[in-house]
């Protein structure tokens, strides 16, 4: 029976670039076995939406990988929502809402912060933070 997962990323990638990668297929997983997947980026953590950044992750696979980046298309095209904090989008990145900075367009994603973790959290029936 599916559940609904939450996968919250929060941590600096550049600190553990694998732990970021596992958590984006798991994610991936997690929608290939039928469940209902949500996701919010935030603090550094939102560094994975960065398409610059992707590509160094994606070098993490291989010369020339393309797999984060195609986990990250998946994750925006099938999960149920895409959550992510504007404050931190600006404070990481130093890009503002309306950018089209991101992997995802900005009208795919809803900006949130703590209310949307909250609400994210409480409706799940699993949930993953990486």
């Amino acid at each position: 029976m599916p559940s609904r997962v939450f996968v919250k990323f929060v941590s600096e990638p550049k600190n553990d670039p694998m732990k970021s990668i596992v958590g984006i297929a798991c994610a991936v997983q997690a929608i290939k076995d039928g469940n209902e997947l949500s996701v919010f980026f935030a603090a550094a953590g939102t560094r994975l939406l960065d398409p610059n950044y992707l590509r160094e992750l994606d070098q993490e696979m291989g010369e020339d990988s393309t797999m984060v980046t195609d986990f990250l298309k998946t994750i925006g095209a099938e999960a149920k929502a895409v959550y992510c904090s504007f404050a931190s989008v600006k404070a990481v990145l130093g890009h503002s809402e309306g950018d089209e900075a991101l992997i995802f367009a900005d009208k795919d994603i809803h900006w949130s912060g703590p209310p949307g973790v909250i609400a994210l959290s409480t409706s799940s029936e699993v949930q993953l933070t990486y």
